[in-house]
């Protein structure tokens, strides 16, 4: 799927994908799996192909996060599959329970296309990474992981964003390869309390 981007979404389509979000967590602890809301009238926009990650918070707490970093699906689509997998199959959190989603706060990340990024070194690589701008997806061999934008609150630093990064994907903080490749994104999170706002 050729997935173009959304850079602008309005506050009315990022309501859409909170309710969506919402409901489609809502199906789920009621036995729906994936609902049918194609009856809905959804902005041809969010129709389009687009990759997302959906995350909640518990008290301000991480309870669960799931996405995709490349579209494979139609925009809408992605949104309430990863809501439902944040909710229930994330695996490092048990299911979320009634009473849980009663005070639940749900993020929708709307994620840029990939862009691979050339460098030669260590230090060529953190010249280009953008704190508080760039996600990262970092590759060598059969290890992989991402951090999304957000994360550069709580590891401000580029070395120590990169050594985190590198960790959750189950290298030395100080691993080096040449083979390594690494990929940026950008994001659009939001939640209801900012729409609000």
């Amino acid at each position: 799927m050729v997935h173009t981007g959304y850079n602008d979404l309005t506050n009315e389509e990022r309501g859409v994908l909170l309710e969506l979000a919402e409901d489609t967590i809502s199906c789920g602890l009621n036995g729906v799996r994936y609902p049918d809301f194609s009856d809905r009238d959804h902005p041809p926009r969010l129709q389009q192909p687009g990759a997302s990650f959906v995350t909640l918070y518990s008290e301000g707490q991480l309870r669960g996060c799931i996405g995709n970093l490349k579209a494979s699906r139609i925009l809408i689509e992605d949104v309430a599959h990863n809501a439902y997998a944040a909710a229930f199959e994330d695996p490092r959190f048990p299911p979320l329970s009634w009473n849980e989603f009663l005070d639940i706060k749900i993020e929708v990340s709307v994620l840029s296309p990939l862009e691979n990024m050339e460098f030669d070194s260590e230090p060529n690589l953190l010249e280009q990474l953008r704190p508080g701008v760039d996600g990262l997806l970092l590759e060598v061999g059969t290890y992989r992981a991402t951090f999304l934008p957000k994360v550069w609150n709580s590891l401000p630093g580029k070395e120590e964003f990169l050594g985190q990064l590198k960790c959750k994907a189950g290298l030395a903080s100080d691993f080096w390869a040449n083979t390594m490749r690494c990929s940026r994104y950008t994001t659009q999170s939001f939640s209801v309390d900012e729409l609000k706002e």
